[in-house]
């Protein structure tokens, strides 16, 4: 956008304790196998404002303490003595900070616009943790005064909490019901170390077992075969975005009267949704599952969010009863959602040799509010929502198509945004198994099934016995 924009770089030395060499974590080896399968980076990134007054050295002095502070942001990749990845923490090193100076002609607006392109920009880029530091941070000066940050974050070193923590740490994010600090809190190579100790293999072992339950009987794919190689204007794997404020409020009516929280309520209508849409119900779906719960986990920087696997049926009943169905399953899905996935591949092609064929769970969902999950929650508890006030918002809702990707290893992938005061979601099908009109419906579904059900806990899910389509 600017061509005479000038960069510079700041070299920033650090140090910190917790050196060393460890195997790589599941939730490591997680994130490892999503990039082998996606092809994508899968890293965390985004622009900031800058609080006016800061300075470049104080930006400095920030990243330097954090690196000091979090092991896992000195994690590199490295290789063990049977050549394979390992997880390297340094006791010191140096970073860059990028200094970019923008024509102090430029419109302010269009200055934003560039933070968030780069913002975009290093999303998109590939790391090499074999020889590159976790973390990349970039300043925009504007007429000699900072004005927004630029802060990019590994996936294989953090998961979303462990963004928010860090985001919070360096005063982007107000996590007001951060609890208090835990000393049992793991760090990344300890954890590496204990999932290969017998008592953690035991906890690998059962959630293998309740994943086996679940993969046992499971169709091919979970939306059928492609019916449709065209896709939408001649590509297959679309991205999206969905936005209902009045679904917001209605799940938050929801939650309310089934006194149980948005996450679950949302479950249940999203798999009533899908089954409306497509006819798949009972429907089984991986849920990426956060980890915190587990003693140590809350404050720890490190990926811990894995698939978990749960079934919902939400055939000839209520959307109340989907919302009983969908706790119970998420409760199991969370508790058996930390596991060696070396473990469950070795499992899921035992299953598909007794099967006779081969067979994938093809539907993701991810709740990855962080943030405004605790408000939706408060809200819910708080506040009573009228039907004027859903109604008031039915016109705010908008769904757009935003490109296209060259592959997904799923059907769908569904994503709950942090997004004030609306259920925001960022969407992937491949429409070579969807049509475009079920996508749709599917989507405008979540709006319309919690709409129906606010204020009324017997409201029918509308879905029959009968095969699957796709």
């Amino acid at each position: 956008m600017f061509p005479q924009t000038a960069e510079a770089q700041v070299l920033v030395p650090f140090a910190g304790p917790g050196a060393g060499t460890a195997p790589l974590t599941w939730g490591q080896q997680a994130i490892m196998q999503d990039m082998r399968e996606t092809g994508w980076t899968h890293n965390v990134s985004g622009a900031h404002p800058v609080p006016a007054g800061v300075t470049v050295e104080q930006v400095a002095a920030q990243l330097a303490d954090l690196m000091g502070r979090y092991p896992a942001l000195r994690m590199r990749l490295g290789t063990d003595e049977r050549g394979e990845p390992c997880q390297v923490v340094s006791a010191a090193g140096e970073i860059a900070l990028d200094v970019l100076d923008v024509p102090d002609d430029a419109d302010p607006a269009d200055v934003a616009k560039f933070a968030y392109e780069l913002g975009h920009a290093r999303l998109l880029t590939h790391y090499d943790l074999y020889r590159d530091w976790s973390v990349r941070m970039a300043v925009i000066r504007h007429r000699g005064a900072l004005v927004h940050r630029v802060l990019t974050l590994d996936h294989l070193v953090v998961d979303g909490t462990a963004t928010a923590l860090l985001m919070a740490d360096l005063g982007l994010v107000d996590l007001a019901a951060r609890r208090a600090h835990d000393p049992r809190t793991v760090q990344l190579l300890d954890l590496g170390r204990r999932e290969r100790t017998p008592p953690l293999r035991r906890v690998s072992d059962r959630a293998v077992r309740h994943w086996e339950s679940h993969l046992r009987a499971i169709p091919p794919s979970t939306f059928g075969e492609v019916t449709n190689p065209a896709g939408r204007h001649g590509r297959r794997f679309w991205h999206g975005r969905f936005s209902s404020p009045a679904a917001y409020l209605a799940v938050r009516a929801i939650a309310r009267r089934t006194r149980t929280d948005t996450s679950r309520v949302l479950l249940a209508v999203i798999a009533v949704a899908v089954g409306r849409a497509t006819g798949v119900s009972p429907l089984t779906a991986k849920l990426i599952v956060g980890n915190r719960f587990r003693p140590g986990f809350a404050e720890a920087i490190a990926p811990l969010s894995q698939n978990g696997v749960l079934t919902v049926d939400a055939t000839d009943t209520t959307v109340d009863e989907v919302v009983t169905r969908a706790r119970r399953a998420s409760v199991a899905a969370g508790m058996y959602a930390y596991y060696d996935p070396v473990q469950l591949a070795e499992a899921g092609a035992r299953l598909d040799d007794e099967r006779g064929y081969p067979a994938r769970v093809t539907l993701r969902i991810n709740d990855r509010r962080v943030v405004t999950r605790q408000a939706a929650e408060d809200g819910a508890r708080a506040e009573e929502v009228t039907p004027e006030q859903i109604r008031r918002k039915a016109a705010e809702t908008f769904l757009v198509w935003d490109g296209t990707l060259d592959h997904l290893p799923e059907q769908a992938f569904i994503t709950v945004e942090d997004h004030p005061d609306t259920v925001f979601l960022q969407v992937i099908f491949d429409l070579g198994c969807f049509t475009e009109a079920q996508a749709e419906a599917l989507l405008r579904g979540v709006e319309e099934v919690a709409v129906e059900a606010a204020f009324d806990p017997t409201a029918p899910t509308r879905i029959t016995p009968g095969p699957t389509t796709g």
